[in-house]
């Protein structure tokens, strides 16, 4: 029978089948051989007898990340708070980035609006053409409008700690997943989630919780590629004076004219500009 693995630990995997039934299963040694690892979100086929099985199948992936492991990813919800923690745009950026890379839709959320509208960081991504969402959590706004992202979809959160993942998570499937506070001296969340798990939502759709923020750094990608994964760039970045322009130091550049006129934001360049200086010191990279 064919299923979705929700959850994998210590070697088992839990398959839930079309009738919602969970199996726990094993991989078949035909996969350790090939150097396959079933993956949180596979898509897979099954032998099973009663409620135990092997994994007999893995489904060709449309995408996969390596933390969290996890593979068939359909949007990314990057949260973020308004305020505490205070949000970095740099790492919202490299967030946004990893799910460009991946062929995942990126939308930003950004939590404890109680504290701080958020209107700032709104007015930066949707300039940039992304979704964005103003929420509170705790005080139940705007989690009505939210909702009909997860529909049918399997949505992936990320973020820094403490910024309210786990309770929007709670929130949108109806669970009871452990949270944790901000700590008021040094302003940085306690990481609660244990292992990645997909949660069903009722309304169809699954629900990704995952352990904690850990960093992206930009990979399979070329620095005189990246201005492609930025929407605001897209239209400039090859009408430049000189090919394989880089964006930052070169005249007459398309891409810098839409900074100055205010159609890119500067946190967004900034962000480009690091990165860039990442991807550029990658070992076995050349300028073409």
């Amino acid at each position: 029978m064919n299923g979705i693995i929700i959850k994998g630990i210590g070697g088992f995997y839990y398959v839930r089948s079309a009738d919602k039934t969970v199996y726990e299963c094993r991989a078949r040694g035909v996969f350790r051989k090939d150097g396959i690892t079933p993956m949180i979100g596979d898509r897979v086929e099954i032998d099973a007898e009663g409620k135990t099985g092997s994994i007999v199948r893995i489904a060709e992936r449309k995408n996969s990340l390596i933390r969290p492991p996890v593979a068939n990813i359909d949007a990314l919800v990057i949260v973020a708070a308004a305020a505490s923690p205070s949000p970095s745009l740099f790492l919202i950026d490299k967030m946004i980035l990893n799910a460009e890379i991946n062929g995942i839709e990126p939308i930003i959320c950004i939590n404890k609006t109680d504290l701080a509208d958020g209107r700032d960081i709104e007015d930066i991504y949707k300039s940039a053409s992304y979704r964005v969402f103003r929420i509170s959590v705790k005080d139940n706004v705007g989690i009505d409008d939210i909702l009909p992202v997860f529909k049918d979809k399997v949505t992936a959160f990320s973020g820094l700690s403490g910024v309210g993942k786990s309770s929007l998570l709670n929130r949108v499937a109806g669970i009871n997943t452990q949270t944790g506070g901000v700590s008021e001296k040094i302003q940085c969340g306690k990481n609660t989630t244990r292992h990645v798990e997909l949660f069903e939502l009722k309304d169809g759709g699954y629900v990704l919780d995952t352990p904690g923020f850990s960093s992206f750094e930009p990979e399979n990608i070329d620095a005189l590629d990246l201005w492609r994964y930025f929407p605001e760039m897209a239209d400039a970045g090859d009408k430049c004076r000189f090919r394989g322009c880089s964006h930052i130091n070169e005249p007459d550049c398309a891409v810098k004219a839409l900074l100055q006129s205010g159609a890119i934001r500067e946190s967004r360049y900034e962000s480009y500009k690091e990165i860039y200086e990442i991807l550029k010191n990658k070992k076995g990279w050349t300028r073409k």
